[in-house]
């Protein structure tokens, strides 16, 4: 058989029609091509070509342009880091009440424990900055940026499993397969820089310290949106992006004219098909190229002075750190990156709470803060959203044996959590919420998973009911059919 014939057998239905309209079918195709469905269809997905916002964005004048999310997976516990309440003291080992527990969901570590004893929080808290702020002393760096920070206590979600958490938080859907809230961002703003991704992912962990969690790719995914969304991850270990360097023998100008040939016939391609994954190669092997140059300066801490250094702690020299990646985050946002996305991991401790906690306020805390702070310094904090979160938080009562020594932790728990925000025009020094006596459930102004991302992608200046993508005959968004942007967290 003919290999040129042999070859077209193998086609997709994408080529099929591509092809059908260069012969007999191309009257019957034009036709279908007119209808307003169809039409409509290829005209949305065609019209956002570039690295632009997409038309008629932003929706209204944006309050910031750059988002750092401090994501800290495993959950770290309210009760003893944020949500302050010293009457628990009084009832330490008692049996949280019956029917307080009725209607919440656990999981099913704890949902068939037959005694609940209560658990206050394990170290002290006290007052921080002008604002008073009530935190832990085990994150007294974060007490330091107290009045920078608006501080929500009333977070609620329905997942109690990290994965389906994660997810639910980063993309509106517990089940894997939607565009995070990265590709969201980068696909309605569009990119500010032409030398590096629009969306940055670092990844950190220590798991010989403290149970560490997956990082998922669907973590900062672009589901059904052209993959050239999604974000970019660089690596912990070794060159921070594959194959930066040329290969041996291969001089840039050679790679240079290699890369401008595939173009060419990428881009014939293009105007063949219309598969916006054909244009998502074309731009990923251009920005491939200008990397080799904009990465290693990007990564090049040596010249940064001594004090922004010790600022952010011992550990901003080891490569892959949360404090190393946290430096990155602020030379990232420096340079132009929109959206970045530090994933780091240790914080579920279902035993070991009084060792592990404590080490791992230790490994998070002082970076946290100095990223918000270098930041203030060079004036980028009034438009970059600094967030610190994780999928929800941990149970008032103890899981495990309280009398075993580090036999006992803390359990899953979404009925309600604490996390973060700084800058990007959300309010300092504030604190949003309350649970109520026994730090189980939401008692004001409660706050969802939805709402907290409609209420970023106001500050970004979208409306998070009109960004949406069509996708099998319905418009998705990252809030899914739910979520109302806080007034209260932002200033106005």
């Amino acid at each position: 058989m003919n290999p040129f014939f042999e070859r077209d057998l193998r086609i997709s239905r994408r080529q099929l029609f591509g092809t059908g309209a260069k012969g007999i079918g191309v009257a019957a195709l034009a036709g279908l091509l007119t209808q307003d469905g169809f039409a409509s269809l290829l005209q949305g997905h065609a019209q956002h070509h570039g690295s632009g916002p997409l038309p008629g964005l932003p929706h209204f004048p944006p309050k910031a342009k750059r988002v750092i999310v401090l994501w800290q997976g495993g959950a770290p516990s309210q009760v003893d880091l944020f949500d302050y309440k010293p009457e628990l003291l009084k009832h330490r080992l008692e049996e949280l009440p019956a029917s307080l527990r009725e209607g919440t969901r656990l999981s099913t570590m704890t949902s068939g424990q037959n005694k609940f004893p209560i658990l206050p929080a394990i170290k002290p808290f006290r007052q921080y900055g002008q604002s008073g702020m009530w935190l832990s002393e085990m994150i007294p760096h974060t007490g330091s940026i107290a009045d920078d920070i608006c501080l929500v206590k009333s977070m609620h979600t329905d997942a109690v499993n990290h994965a389906p958490g994660v997810t639910f938080f980063l993309t509106g859907s517990q089940i894997p397969g939607r565009p995070s809230m990265g590709a969201w961002a980068t696909y309605g703003l569009g990119s500010m820089t032409d030398e590096l991704p629009a969306f940055v992912v670092m990844t950190s962990s220590d798991e010989k310290k403290t149970c560490g969690q997956l990082f998922y790719d669907y973590y900062w995914g672009s589901g059904f949106i052209p993959s050239k969304y999604q974000g970019v991850r660089f690596r912990s270990e070794g060159e921070p992006v594959l194959y930066l360097n040329d290969p041996p023998g291969m001089s840039p100008q050679l790679r240079r004219g290699v890369l401008d040939d595939i173009a060419a016939l990428d881009k014939r391609r293009l105007a063949d098909y219309g598969d916006p994954e054909i244009e998502t190669r074309i731009t990923q092997y251009e920005l491939a190229f200008k990397m080799q140059t904009s990465v290693p300066e990007l990564t090049d801490i040596s010249k940064e002075p001594k004090s922004v250094l010790d600022m952010y702690g011992p550990d901003v020299e080891k490569h892959g750190s949360y404090a190393h990646n946290c430096l990155l985050a602020r030379r990232l946002v420096e340079r132009g990156v929109r959206f970045v996305q530090l994933m780091h991991s240790g914080w579920d401790q279902h035993t070991n709470l009084d060792t592990q906690l404590a080490l791992q306020c230790r490994d998070t805390d002082q970076p946290s803060a100095a990223l918000v702070k270098d930041l203030k310094q060079r004036g980028l904090l009034d438009d970059t959203i600094v967030l610190w979160c994780g999928e929800f938080g941990r149970t008032v009562f103890v899981q495990g044996d309280i009398n075993r020594e580090n036999g006992h932790g803390r359990d899953h728990f979404g009925a309600c959590y604490s996390l973060w925000a700084a800058g990007g025009g959300f309010k300092g020094g504030a604190v949003h919420g309350e649970t109520d006596d026994f730090c189980y459930k939401v008692v004001k102004d409660p706050v969802s998973v939805h709402d907290m991302q409609a209420t970023i992608l106001r500050q970004l200046g979208i409306d998070h009911e009109r960004l949406t993508y069509e996708y099998q005959g319905r418009n998705f968004r990252l809030t899914d059919v739910s979520g109302q942007v806080v007034p209260e967290l932002v200033k106005p």
